[in-house]
């Protein structure tokens, strides 16, 4: 399910499939639509395990995101979605949080300096 945290921050509570592999699908439309994008946290905490078929997604996501100006964070990630992360060598590609707070925290910092350096 997700949610609209503000009007930058859009949280995203994952659980294993076939809502994943769902919400994964509204996530990237809705960043490649035409209106005002938002930063993404995804909370891993419902999530068991990851399929090839979600990391390419996920994938897709960031890359949508990242054309947009936007960024993503994952969090709530658990040992064996964490154990895939750390063997494709996503722990590399993507920013990880602890938690939805750490998450959000870490994303309203970096849209404050962001605007503060335009």
């Amino acid at each position: 399910m997700s949610t609209e945290w503000s009007d930058r921050i859009q949280i995203a509570d994952l659980a294993d499939e076939p809502e994943l592999s769902n919400e994964l699908q509204s996530l990237a439309e809705a960043a490649a639509n035409s209106g005002p994008a938002r930063d993404v946290v995804l909370n891993f905490g419902g999530v068991s395990y990851l399929n090839s078929s979600n990391i390419a997604q996920l994938l897709r996501l960031r890359a949508t995101l990242g054309e947009r100006g936007r960024r993503l964070r994952l969090c709530s990630v658990g040992d064996q979605v964490w154990s895939v992360m750390l063997l494709t060598g996503l722990d590399k590609v993507f920013v990880f949080a602890p938690d939805p707070a750490t998450a959000i925290a870490s994303l309203q910092i970096e849209i404050e300096e962001t605007e503060a350096g335009a």
